[in-house]
């Protein structure tokens, strides 16, 4: 196995992937309500600022590493929620 394929992302991603079982409609719309708290993309804004100018300290890295991190693993289940979605509208046409 790869090591990309070794990825914490991409076992993520095998993991909730499959479409058996599928997302209920109800399962779905509630992961797509999910986002983060206004403290933290407050945290986010500073640490990307910090980023851009170059003057992150290493726990600041490691902390924005982590959000990032999170905001993939969130944006592969809401995709699976919208895909689930899609499928449920399809089949009420």
């Amino acid at each position: 196995m790869s090591i990309e394929s070794s990825s914490e992302m991409a076992i993520f991603e095998r993991l909730v992937w499959p479409s058996e079982p599928p997302l209920s409609e109800e399962a779905a719309r509630s992961l797509l309500a999910v986002e983060f708290g206004s403290t933290d993309a407050e945290r986010m804004h500073v640490l990307a600022e910090k980023a851009r100018r170059g003057t992150l300290t290493p726990e600041e890295q490691r902390e924005a590493d982590n959000y990032e991190r999170v905001g993939h693993y969130l944006a592969i289940l809401q995709s699976k929620a919208r895909i689930a979605l899609g499928r449920s509208t399809d089949a009420d046409t």
